[in-house]
């Protein structure tokens, strides 16, 4: 498969690092995402997506590194970035004791929007929040609030869009409505880069980057990220299995995962986990099976073995 050109890419970035103190948050790290493509940004809390995210949309100066965002550069053109990038944060960032349509007609007046009151009105439509225009915010569960931080974003059409993890505590039904509206908007040719904890949504993506301690330790589909991770998985099934999850934390060969009625064995040890299971218990009869890899057991394996940036 060929490089994408530079103007394939909305983001383009490389050897991008942040400092804080004696503290290197972001470590050079190298993101490329092609326009209108969703990347799912993953990581454990604390790996460096948020700090890695607002260098991005131009709210914190990178400590080393270059690219560019949109065909502008990172550093010295930051506000064209800006212009152009939607940002949704963690934290409900809207007025509560405002409603829905009087938040977005706020946002639209402050910067000044042209044709504000259209745009708005397609922004309550197109969310499906025109009935509930005159709710007040702070009275909207999380999933309505979501849509309508999601609005709030794409108020200016930006063509760039920034989540940080926006689903977090939304029930399964509201992220899997908001998941739908993602992917509109990216066949509508927005770029869309969003962190997330949550595997189920990690597969929704076109391509994938996993950080964790300031570093990128895997990135590009999901097929890709779970083809080249070296691992092989076997499912354990039968009683006594908290003696199975007690036998693998004696060696550093095996990493054991609790999965409902089984218990999930993966390694990248060339062994065969069935063989070395009953050279340790003979007297246990487990019913031990090979099963397919997932993006969960990957990412498990690379926080696992990642080196803490804590110093």
């Amino acid at each position: 498969m060929s490089e994408p050109s530079s103007s394939d890419l909305a983001i383009d970035v490389r050897g991008l690092s942040k400092r804080f103190g004696d503290r290197m948050v972001v470590d050079g790290i190298d993101i490329q995402v092609r326009r209108g493509e969703i990347c799912g940004f993953l990581g454990p809390n604390g790996s460096g997506k948020t700090t890695t995210i607002r260098m991005l949309c131009g709210l914190l100066e990178p400590t080393a590194g270059q690219g560019h965002c949109l065909g502008f550069d990172l550093v010295t053109q930051s506000r064209q970035i800006k212009l152009r990038t939607g940002y949704m944060t963690q934290k409900f960032g809207l007025y509560e004791d405002l409603n829905i349509e009087e938040n977005l007609y706020f946002i639209a007046e402050v910067y000044g929007m042209p044709g504000g009151r259209q745009k708005v009105e397609q922004t309550l439509d197109r969310l499906g929040l025109t009935e509930r225009r005159h709710q007040l915010a702070g009275s909207l569960s999380g999933g309505w609030k979501q849509r309508l931080a999601l609005g709030a974003c794409l108020l200016h059409e930006p063509q760039l869009l920034l989540l940080d993890e926006p689903t977090a505590g939304v029930d399964p039904k509201a992220r899997r409505d908001f998941w739908h509206q993602i992917h509109l908007l990216a066949a509508e040719g927005l770029t869309v880069l969003v962190s997330t904890h949550y595997m189920d949504e990690a597969e929704r993506c076109h391509r994938l980057a996993y950080i964790s301690y300031g570093k990128v330790l895997t990135a590009g589909t999901a097929d890709h990220v779970i083809g080249t991770s070296g691992l092989k998985t076997w499912q354990v099934r039968g009683d006594q299995l908290d003696k199975v999850i007690g036998l693998t934390n004696h060696s550093d060969d095996w990493m054991a995962i609790p999965f409902g009625t089984s218990v999930h064995v993966s390694s990248t040890s060339q062994s065969d986990f069935a063989d070395w299971l009953r050279a340790q218990s003979p007297q246990h009869d487990w019913v031990v099976e090979t099963i397919p890899t997932s993006l969960e057991d990957v990412f498990i394996h690379l926080s696992q073995h990642a080196q803490d940036n804590y110093r």
